[in-house]
């Protein structure tokens, strides 16, 4: 070993210089990490030539990619807005503006088939201006007049952002006002001059996960460095924000603290002083005017009673910081039934749940102290989201629905009305009149019904001979919902293609305790789930391991990665997107600290034992033989580091499998910014597909 006595290092350094020395001995991909480096980009751009030089002489791949071009930049998409002040605002890009513009226009201009934009601001311009490589990342305005905003720009695409006050009254950026340079801030207002402010202060004023951990509270006119700190976390929190809740008498302050991905903690702010909602931790909090709601991730017992895992509690606010505990059950889950969103209007509260995967809509209103609720009609089979126009002064909200044959339409509905207003309708990009939708349920190996959709042709045969696409993601409760793609319509199933989405344990399709069905040791369930599903679309004879491809990205990625590692006799090729590989070490990596509640901490052995079951990185094999895995990421994706992907691709080289690279040099954790860059992505991955699955 390196006599590290020599170099003059501390009994801490020491240990690090080894830790490091030793990780490099056992990974020697240790040098794709450094993502920026001249050696790791040299890497990259071979791979880039490699793969796009193999993929270009694919027959078709340009007609593909154009006709997916004309999805993503056509200008028949529907515009979506958000209302602030007296102005609905959508960000639009397209061929002419591939960065894309904010701009304005009333609603009742807004109705209209040819609404009048005003420009607000142009990012291609100020990239220009400013020889920067701006990517719009959001606004966030003082309600209720929205005459200042927050505008947030990345280099790149990434999550790290700078933030620069705008006013919309003059359509320009304040002249000394609030700024902030690059950082993963959280940035909220309270009133014209005073900011809620977490940001990278300086060393040591992030979490491990790279997030702030420090909020102070800015006013306008003094410097940052001057600002009053609020609240400290610890730097093993995932984060920590600062927020209020602008409802007109009551103003609320908040500070919430992320103590893991799935818990936290929520203080009230009064008068310089900080009080903490008596609450369980995995629970969420928030307020409607005079109520206090909480959404509850597990059981909750409180007195001689117990709340139910999944449930929707409400209680008056001021009671509840007095002490009482006298909550009105609002949603209560069961066996097929769970919450997915709350939205609120001015006088209601709208709940989005999923009944074996459909979507249904609830209205709830408080009538002399009761809560009286109301089911709003929608369509059978839609994917139905909802967002209010105004939740604090209008009972009016939109309404979107879509499902994987009915192209998107944009409704405006209104607080105890069923008649919605159609505002716009996004145009048919692929023809579904030989199309249709099935769910079916596999069964695993616990008994456990896992739902999947397929979508197909009316006159398929079922002779195993159809190219079949099988998506997954199965982690953070999130569900995989029916949707409409005109990517996927034009580049899959206008090509006699079968998709199936599946809804696999890990997912939010039935609440938390479907997701924490595959937490931690218990992830192999989902993967178990995923080739389940694979099994039951083989033995029905949907189509056969020659003709079966899986796709995935972020944490879906690493579960196709595994999936073709564990049983690649199932499959004929793999899209990885944006994965997670190396579980040794992804928590050292980005914001990968900020997920050991959802796979487990590998610095444990106890916790290694099981995730080392499912890294990809480690479970690669020499001696056997996989299907060919299409990795691709991005170089400015600060969430989840190129390195998963780039490693993996460099040892599955080494071992002499079939792989295949792409990075994005921009794009973030979407992997891409423009219609360009999403048209070229898209067109080699299903050009990779149909190749080797037709």
């Amino acid at each position: 070993m390196t006599n590290i006595r020599a170099f003059g290092l501390t009994t801490a350094a020491a240990l690090l210089f080894c830790a490091n020395a030793q990780a490099q001995e056992a990974d020697p991909y240790l040098w794709l990490e450094e993502v920026s480096s001249e050696r790791a980009l040299d890497w990259v751009k071979q791979w880039n030539n490699r793969t796009t030089s193999q993929l270009d002489a694919l027959p078709g791949i340009r007609q593909t990619t154009d006709r997916i071009r004309e999805v993503v930049d056509s200008r028949a998409r529907i515009p979506f807005v958000e209302k602030q002040g007296k102005y609905v605002y959508n960000f639009w890009k397209d061929a002419e503006r591939p960065r894309g513009i904010l701009r304005r226009t009333t609603l009742a201009s807004y109705k209209t088939d040819a609404p009048q934009w005003e420009v607000v601001l142009d990012v291609d311009r100020l990239a220009r201006d400013e020889k920067e490589n701006w990517v719009w990342h959001g606004m966030d305005c003082l309600k209720p007049k929205a005459e200042r905003c927050l505008f947030s720009l990345t280099r790149g695409g990434g999550d790290a952002h700078v933030v620069r006050e705008f006013d919309t009254r003059a359509l320009r950026f304040v002249a000394g006002g609030f700024s902030l340079p690059e950082a993963k801030s959280e940035v909220n207002w309270v009133s014209r001059d005073r900011l809620l402010v977490a940001t990278d202060f300086g060393s040591g004023s992030l979490t491990s996960s790279g997030y702030p951990r420090i909020v102070k509270e800015w006013k306008r006119g003094t410097p940052l460095q001057a600002a009053k700190t609020v609240f400290e976390g610890q730097p093993g929190d995932i984060s920590v924000s600062g927020y209020s809740d602008h409802y007109p008498g009551f103003n609320r302050e908040f500070v919430l603290r992320y103590t893991s991905f799935f818990t936290n903690e929520l203080h009230v702010r009064h008068k310089g002083k900080l009080d903490k909602l008596d609450k369980p931790n995995s629970a969420s909090a928030f307020t409607f005017k005079d109520q206090l709601l909480i959404r509850l991730r597990g059981d909750w017992k409180v007195g001689d009673g117990t709340y139910a895992q999944g449930s929707l509690l409400s209680i008056d606010f001021a009671g509840f910081m007095a002490g009482k505990r006298n909550f009105h059950v609002l949603y209560e889950p069961d066996a097929t039934r769970s919450l997915q969103a709350v939205t609120t209007t001015r006088s209601a509260i709208l709940l989005t749940e999923m009944v074996n995967v459909r979507s249904q809509v609830h209205e709830l209103r408080q009538q002399h102290g009761k809560w009286e609720r109301r089911t709003v009609a929608t369509p059978a089979f839609a994917n139905v989201t909802l967002s209010s126009l105004d939740y604090l002064e209008s009972d009016e909200y939109f309404v979107t629905l879509n499902d994987f044959l009915t192209p998107t339409s944009l409704h405006l509905g209104q607080v105890g009305n069923d008649e919605r207003q159609q505002l716009k309708s996004q145009p048919a990009f692929f023809d579904t009149s030989g199309l249709k939708v099935e769910q079916h349920f596999a069964q695993a190996r616990d008994g456990t019904r896992i739902p999947y959709f397929v979508v197909k042709r009316k006159d398929i045969r079922y002779d195993g001979s159809n190219p079949t696409l099988l998506y997954g993601y199965g982690g953070f409760e999130i569900s995989m919902k029916p949707s409409y793609s005109g990517t996927l319509g034009r580049a899959w199933l206008d090509k006699g293609g079968v998709y199936v989405l599946s809804n696999i344990r890990g997912g939010g399709e039935f609440g938390p305790r479907w997701h924490e069905a595959a937490l931690k040791e218990k992830r192999q369930v989902s993967y178990d789930d995923f080739i389940t599903v694979a099994e039951d679309l083989i033995a029905r004879k949907v189509t056969s391991p020659q003709h079966l491809g899986i796709m995935g990205g972020s944490l879906g990625g690493m579960l196709v990665s595994v999936a073709a590692l564990q049983r690649p006799e199932l499959f004929n090729a793999v899209v990885s997107q944006v994965p997670l590989a190396d579980m040794k070490r992804y928590h050292l990596m980005l914001a990968g600290a900020s997920w050991i509640d959802e796979y487990g901490d590998p610095d444990r052995t106890e916790e290694w034992a099981y995730i080392s079951r499912y890294s990809p990185y480690h479970l690669l094999d020499k001696t056997r033989k996989y299907p060919p895995v299409f990795f691709t990421s991005s170089t400015r994706d600060d969430r989840v580091h190129p390195a998963h992907a780039r490693k993996m691709v460099a040892r599955m080289q080494e071992q002499g499998h079939q792989v295949l690279y792409w990075e994005n040099m921009d794009g973030g954790h979407g992997g891409a910014v423009n219609g360009e860059q999403q048209a070229r992505l898209n067109g080699m991955v299903y050009s990779f597909l149909w190749d080797r699955l037709k």
